[in-house]
C-alpha cells in the first residue's frame, strides 16, 4: 500500500500501457507538413479527403446471447464466437465536414483500392481538385494507381510518413466503428455485418461535424527524437 500511495502522489499509473513508435521516414518534416497544411490550410477550390482501409474485419458470431446492463455489472458477452466470415472497409472523410464515403468490398487490392478512389472522384465536380491523404501501403503505390492518376489529373495523393497513422484523420472514424460496430456487435454473417457498416455510415453523415484538429508534440516530452500527435 506504500508504493500504492507513493505512485498516487507522484501521478504514475504502473496497470497503463500506451503503444508508440517513432517514424525512421527521413523526409518526416517535410510529409507531416505536407498532411497538417491540408487540414489547417486546405487549398481553395478543392476538397481534402483522408482515407483508409480497414482489412479483413471478421463477422464473429456469439454462441451465447448477450445479458442486458444492470447497475454496476459490465455488459456480460460470452467468450465463444463462430467465424461467419471477413470483409475489409474502404472509407474517405472528407475533411471540411466530417462526412464519410464508405465501400466494402471482399479483399483489399489494388484494383479495389482504383475502385474506390474512381468512386471518390466521381462524387465530385469534373474539374474540382481532389487532394487524398493515405498511408503508404504498397496498394496505393501500384503502375495500376499510376495509370489512374494519369487519367485524373485532378486527383492527388499526399502520403502520410511511415509509422504515423495518426496524421490520418480517418482513423479516429474507423476507431469509433471498431468500438460501435464491430467489437460490441452480434455480426450473424459477411451480409448482416455489411448492412450495419453501411448503416453506420449513414447515421454518422446525418450529423457530421469536420475534426478539431490539435497537434501535441507529444513524443518530444518524452524525450524521443521524432514527434508524434493528438488528435481531438
Amino acid at each position: 500500500m506504500r508504493v500504492a500511495r507513493v505512485w498516487s502522489r507522484a501521478g504514475l499509473k504502473r496497470h497503463r500501457l500506451e503503444w508508440c513508435i517513432s517514424s525512421n521516414d527521413p523526409d518526416f518534416e517535410t510529409k507531416a507538413a505536407d498532411v497538417i497544411a491540408r487540414y489547417v490550410n486546405p487549398p481553395q477550390h478543392a476538397v481534402v479527403f483522408s482515407l483508409d482501409e480497414k482489412a479483413a474485419i471478421q463477422a464473429l458470431d456469439c454462441t451465447l446471447p448477450v445479458l442486458p446492463l444492470v447497475p454496476g455489472r459490465a455488459e456480460p458477452h460470452g467468450f465463444e464466437y463462430i467465424r461467419r466470415g471477413t470483409v475489409s472497409l474502404y472509407a474517405a472523410l472528407n475533411t471540411r465536414t466530417g462526412e464519410v464515403m464508405g465501400k466494402t468490398v471482399a479483399s483489399h487490392t489494388s484494383e479495389e483500392f482504383v475502385a474506390f478512389l474512381a468512386a471518390v472522384a466521381a462524387s465530385r465536380p469534373p474539374q474540382e481538385e481532389i487532394h487524398i491523404i493515405l498511408e503508404n501501403l504498397a496498394a496505393h503505390k501500384t503502375e495500376r494507381v499510376s495509370e489512374f492518376l494519369g487519367l485524373h489529373q485532378n486527383v492527388r495523393l499526399h502520403f502520410t510518413p511511415t509509422y504515423s497513422s495518426w496524421l490520418n484523420q480517418v482513423e479516429l472514424w474507423l476507431s469509433k466503428i471498431e468500438r460501435d460496430v464491430i467489437a460490441r456487435g452480434i455480426l450473424t454473417s459477411t451480409g448482416d455485418m455489411i448492412r450495419k457498416l453501411l448503416r453506420s455510415i449513414r447515421e454518422h453523415n446525418k450529423t457530421a461535424n469536420p475534426i478539431k484538429w490539435k497537434y501535441v508534440d507529444v513524443m518530444h516530452r518524452l524525450g524521443a527524437p521524432r514527434s508524434a500527435a493528438r488528435v481531438h
